[in-house]
């Protein structure tokens, strides 16, 4: 039989991954697949028990959590010679790979969509040691999401980020940037840099409405001046998906980029801290075997 292994962090989506797990282990059971279900107890095990599963040549991967245990996941896919087919199930505070991949943000449908999913191969991205699926960003404003606590994000969700962005926003911070890409080169001040691989950013779903999860590009966003007024302007724009027409916004499309700082700056990937400037960010095309729901066309044929 086709082996799958189902990680699953319990504490996420305030607990209720309890609550999903024997739907998830019947539903994989009945598209034929023998179940390995793993529980994470703490940072690491979901890169941990994905790569074991990538070793051993399972055929499945279904990882359950929020944006975290789901980057820890593909973290353990990433440049292994086996690639299992991979899916999701979000119970994240924003689950932006989820909405990228338009799988739905509901467990249960997630769960039922497991039956009727397609395949695509889609992009992530490598910095350092470390990967990411949908987003690197530096400045304060990354900074910021760190001060968002547990009971934060329980109780305002995606909006959490979003407080603690405004406050970060409105100090007088930026940073000295050097930027390197494919194209060319740019330095200079901004309060924000930002490399998306996917439209879908800390919720907003049309930041980077060019993004496709599969076009093998990094879509870098750097934000030159942004006072109160410009940063109403800027959220205006990133609500309609029209950041790029905003003068105080750089955008560069590439498949690598160099990043550096006059001191060494600690980035946020996918909503966690990680690595310091100085480095280099390259896309990995169609690196990631994912099993996502078929287009409505499809559906409705």
């Amino acid at each position: 039989m086709k082996k799958a292994m189902f990680i699953l962090n319990p504490s996420s989506g305030k607990e209720k991954a309890s609550d999903y797990r024997e739907q998830v282990i019947f539903t994989l059971e009945s598209m034929g697949y023998t179940v390995d279900t793993r529980a994470t107890e703490k940072q690491g095990d979901a890169t941990h028990f994905a790569r074991e599963a990538a070793e051993q040549q399972y055929d499945f991967v279904v990882a359950m959590g929020g944006d975290g245990t789901i980057n820890e996941a593909v973290s353990g896919l990433a440049e292994q010679p086996h690639q299992p087919l991979f899916s999701l199930i979000p119970l994240g505070t924003v689950n932006d790979f989820a909405r990228a991949l338009g799988i739905s943000l509901d467990p249960p449908e997630a769960i039922k969509a497991l039956k009727k999913g397609t395949e695509k191969w889609v992009d992530i991205a490598k910095v350092g040691k470390q990967y990411f699926m949908n987003i690197l960003a530096l400045g304060q404003i990354a900074e910021s999401t760190y001060e968002v606590s547990p009971e934060q994000k329980t109780r305002l969700g995606a909006l959490a980020y979003f407080i603690e962005g405004v406050k970060a926003i409105t100090s007088d911070a930026e940073e000295y940037f050097t930027v390197e890409h494919d194209h060319g080169y740019w330095e200079g001040d901004a309060k924000l840099v930002l490399v998306a691989l996917t439209n879908s950013v800390g919720g907003f779903e049309k930041l980077a409405p060019e993004a496709l999860t599969d076009d093998g590009l990094l879509h870098v966003y750097i934000v030159k001046n942004a006072a109160l007024p410009a940063f109403v302007r800027i959220a205006g724009a990133m609500l309609i998906g029209k950041l790029e027409k905003d003068p105080a916004v750089e955008v560069i499309h590439t498949t690598k980029v160099s990043i550096g700082t006059n001191e060494p700056m600690f980035c946020n990937i996918d909503g966690d801290e990680g690595c310091a400037t100085p480095f280099e960010i390259e896309v990995l095309p169609r690196h990631i075997r994912a099993l996502v729901p078929p287009d409505k066309k499809e559906l409705e044929a």
